[in-house]
């Protein structure tokens, strides 16, 4: 009975620990905190797929206009007298797609009209006509539309990557003075009293912004300044030694104060004239280049705005008019053109000219061909990743025959043959270190030894494969001993016990199971090594190189350094290349990630 009443009150007290008001806090603080957690981890998901998704719709949105382009069917002349039956390829293709041009716009009569006409072409249209002739000679001695290449501006202005614009019909009816050169339009309605509105509004923006302009050089100013009397302290202060240093900075402040000063004495008075022009009510407005564009379409014409008051537009007739007169309600449109035209590379003319060209239903966009069958090239339109597609494609074969069978046999040796010593453990610490170096490394290697020592050639697909190939070695080298580790000893023992030889134990039974392992391994070493730049531009694959490279011994460019060198140019065109071109880089990779899936479903098996 002692020993139970002694007992009892150990049991209360021990309940009483995980029962408590106490225990019950901490375990709804444990509780909490892993709730924390599981949110931490599903925000850093959510937040992690959300840059992946912004990282892949940017890539795709600015990518995907490259994949077509804009073509103008033109009627070219194709005749023996143009070209000749028996050598066509030293016919003047240019000329003919002139000729063609000019008979679609005979209006472009003067040097200056003919030279923006002949602009809207690319300058390769004639090779691409050319080899289409070579290629198909049924061409010849007939005359018909044949599709050309636009040029980059053109087709960029056709995709709406120029500038923003807007199309309203004209309300009232459209009296017309002038069919070529100089054209009046005078309306019935308030059409033009809203263009003199928006003129305003540009106008009072252009006050605002140069107001800020002028602050932040006033801010400098105010720097020079404060500067000026302490270097005038200085100078006076200084010794011989240093004065005519401090002299001269004290000269060059002074200088800079009067530039700033004139600056802003200029653009106050430009803002005074912007805000003057911008209140003046009902106060017709001249259209420099400097603002929004308006481009009249009336009587099959298109004229451009030089001038508008309230009721009245006068402007120059890019298009000619097919007559003077009245245009009905509706039957006319106002285009407005946001982006002014000193801050395009577009003119309003080449936006008229291309225009009237889509208003005669000549201009068709369709698949870009030239993207996937062009090598590089200094005109956006005739840039293509064919080439960068093949030297891949050869560097890739290099890597691949180099180093698959030598990381798998080094795997084989080191996990199955090699004695377990401080130089076998030596050699693995040094693989698995190499798995780690920076890439460019490779390349200095490659560099020092390859090219240097024994003279191969530069910017060749050989060269590239071996560097990619030693920079591939450690990854191959660690997927295969893995997968051949992760055999069950069992399959070993069992050969060993039918009588085989260890040689035969690991090439007849291990090895089989573990290709499956060693394919993913080494799959995923080569994506690695596709897109790899840095190595390659130690070697000198950087070069610009136009033609299709035809063997491994060629100067070629790879997919990761095309990218890399189309954006680095200023064309906008290159910008939308750069990304259709990581989209095709791309594209491989996730191919090659998605059969190094598929060998390991298919050929995996459980134990």
């Amino acid at each position: 009975m002692t020993d139970m009443a002694e007992r009892t009150p150990v049991a209360n007290t021990a309940d009483s620990l995980h029962t408590s008001e106490a225990a019950r806090r901490r375990l709804a603080k444990r509780y909490a905190a892993e709730r924390r957690y599981k949110l931490y981890g599903l925000a850093a998901v959510l937040a992690a797929g959300a840059f992946l998704v912004i990282l892949l719709s940017t890539i795709v949105s600015q990518g995907w206009p490259a994949f077509t382009h804009s073509y103008l069917s033109l009627p070219l002349d194709l005749g023996a007298e143009k070209v000749d039956p028996q050598d066509p390829g030293k016919a003047d293709y240019n000329a003919i797609i002139r000729d063609g041009l000019k008979s679609e716009m005979p209006f472009a009569g003067s040097r200056r009209d003919r030279r923006v006409r002949n602009a809207l072409v690319s300058s390769g249209a004639n090779i691409i006509l050319r080899n289409e002739v070579l290629a198909d000679p049924e061409m010849l001695g007939a005359q018909g539309l044949v599709k050309v290449p636009l040029s980059d501006f053109a087709d960029l202005y056709l995709k709406g990557l120029v500038t923003d614009s807007s199309t309203r019909a004209g309300t009232g009816a459209a009296g017309v003075v002038g069919t070529t050169g100089a054209v009046k339009i005078l309306s019935s309605s308030n059409d033009f009293r809203g263009i003199l509105t928006e003129i305003k509004q540009d106008l009072r923006a252009q006050a605002d912004a140069r107001r800020a302009d002028v602050e932040a050089r006033q801010r400098g100013l105010r720097s020079l300044e404060a500067r000026i009397p302490t270097l005038e302290q200085r100078v006076a202060d200084a010794g011989a030694a240093d004065r005519s240093r401090l002299e001269m900075e004290l000269e060059s402040a002074r200088s800079a104060r009067q530039s700033v000063s004139r600056e802003i004495e200029t653009m106050e008075a430009e803002i005074a004239a912007l805000t003057a022009r911008a209140t003046a009510v009902d106060q017709p407005e001249a259209l420099t280049t400097g603002l929004a564009s308006y481009l009249i379409r009336i009587n099959g014409g298109i004229v451009k705005a030089t001038q508008v008051s309230s009721t009245v537009i006068e402007g120059q007739a890019f298009v000619p008019l097919q007559s003077e007169a009245e245009a009905a309600p509706g039957s006319w449109q106002i285009e407005r053109i946001d982006t002014p035209e000193s801050s395009r590379k577009f003119s309003d003319q080449e936006i008229a000219y291309i225009e009237y060209l889509r208003d005669k239903g000549l201009v068709e966009r369709q698949i870009n061909t030239i993207f996937f069958t062009a090598g590089a090239s200094r005109e956006p339109e005739m840039a293509g990743v064919w080439g960068a597609v093949v030297g891949s494609f050869y560097t890739m074969v290099v890597t691949l025959l180099l180093s698959f069978p030598i990381g798998v046999a080094a795997a084989i040796y080191l996990e199955e043959f090699a004695p377990k010593n401080r130089l076998t453990h030596l050699i693995e610490v040094n693989i698995n270190n190499l798995a780690a170096v920076p890439s460019i490394v490779f390349g200095l290697l490659g560099l020092a030894v390859f090219l240097n020592v024994f003279g191969m050639p530069r910017s060749a697909p050989l060269v590239g494969g071996m560097v990619l190939a030693l920079m591939t070695l450690p990854t191959i080298i660690i997927a295969a001993r893995a997968a051949l580790k992760a055999v069950p000893p069992s399959i070993r023992e069992a050969a060993l016990g039918v009588g085989a030889s260890r040689l035969q134990a690991v090439f007849h039974h291990v090895l089989p199971l573990a290709m499956p392992g060693i394919f993913t391994g080494t799959i995923i070493g080569m994506a690695q090594a596709l897109g790899e730049t840095a190595p390659l531009l130690m070697i000198g694959m950087v070069a610009f190189i136009v033609d299709i490279p035809g063997g491994p011994l060629d100067p070629a460019t790879v997919m990761p350094v095309q990218i890399y060198m189309w954006a680095d140019f200023p064309e906008p065109a290159f910008q939308q290349k750069t990304s259709a071109a990581i989209m095709v880089l791309l594209g491989f990779l996730v191919a090659m990630n998605a059969i190094a899936i598929v060998l390991r479903k298919r050929f995996e098996r459980r134990w």
